[in-house]
């Protein structure tokens, strides 16, 4: 679940670049939240819902990182299941029971539901909208991409992985722009070991991107987890001069770029969350959480076998 950078919000659809060109996502009937059995333990937000602040250290603990280990493990888990759940004719908040259920079912909350108000334990992004889409009661079509965005809080630390799957049978310009979204994600990450500075992590994904003709999304960027659903540090996917961290080993985050087929703009939905671009034009979004190390980095948003979903779904 991506952060939104310091920028100012476009509501309620008022804006527009040119014609969309893509039939436009409008929003379904949003249930009711889930419930969650009082064995499982809550992040710290709940249930007022706002984290405050961000107060954890950069660097990770070796407890602390081997306690992410298991609940990147449980998202990965997660998020395949998701995966295999998807198909033309069925709703995102069929997606969002599966995640619910199965989250549960590893003893862990899903990290999403109450935070700041959002309704769902899930975000379910399809077509044009960038992130945080609500689950609904909108149906999957015959070629829809949807991206599905996992966070599990497990054990007092956080896990946090998204995909983009097909809906059945898609157009070459989605299939490519999925493709090279995933491709982009692991070229940011590649850059990533203990000494280097973190706007290498952009430049790497603006430069994909770059040349392959795709937008990058600049309003919402990768974070800083662990302890903390968002922690301090921020990862902008461009080239930020500015973003001149230098990486030290235990350090925790995410790395998920939002690349697009149109203009990268957006503007957010009256239910302060969705966010579409401003085109109506398709986007794609993957996402890893890892850790520095002092030989590169470590996935933790891979299953005990080294599995996940942008690799299966490749």
């Amino acid at each position: 679940m991506a952060t939104m950078a310091k920028r100012k919000k476009r509501r309620g659809g008022t804006a527009t670049l040119a014609p969309p060109s893509e039939p436009q996502v409008r929003p379904g009937i949003v249930g009711l939240g889930r419930q969650v059995p009082p064995g499982i333990t809550r992040p710290p937000y709940i249930p007022g819902g706002e984290p405050g602040p961000a107060r954890s250290d950069m660097v990770r603990t070796a407890d602390e990182i081997a306690r992410m280990r298991k609940a990147g493990a449980a998202a990965a888990e997660v998020l395949l299941l998701a995966g295999e759940a998807v198909a033309p004719g069925v709703t995102t908040d069929k997606i969002d029971e599966v995640v619910h259920e199965a989250g549960l079912a590893r003893n862990a909350y899903p990290s999403p539901l109450g935070y700041r108000g959002f309704p769902k334990s899930v975000c379910t992004s399809v077509n044009e909208v960038i992130c945080h889409g609500i689950p609904d009661s909108r149906p999957l079509a015959e070629g829809d991409i949807v991206n599905i965005d996992v966070t599990l809080y497990l054990d007092g630390v956080h896990g946090d992985t998204n995909c983009t799957f097909f809906v059945g049978e898609v157009d070459a310009a989605s299939a490519a722009l999925v493709k090279e979204t995933r491709v982009a994600m692991y070229a940011g990450i590649g850059s990533v070991r203990n000494g280097s500075t973190l706007n290498q992590i952009g430049k790497a994904i603006e430069q994909h991107a770059n040349r392959h003709q795709l937008g990058v999304v600049r309003e919402f960027i990768g974070h800083g987890i662990g302890t903390e659903f968002h922690g301090v540090i921020q990862v902008p996917h461009y080239y930020e001069r500015r973003a001149n961290l230098q990486l030290e080993t235990g350090m925790s985050f995410t790395v998920e770029p939002m690349l697009t087929l149109g203009a990268p703009q957006m503007y957010i939905w009256d239910d302060d969350w969705t966010a579409v671009t401003v085109d109506g034009r398709r986007t794609a979004q993957f996402e890893h959480t890892l850790v520095v190390t002092e030989q590169g980095h470590e996935l933790m948003t891979v299953t005990p076998g080294g599995e996940c979903a942008a690799d299966r779904h490749a």
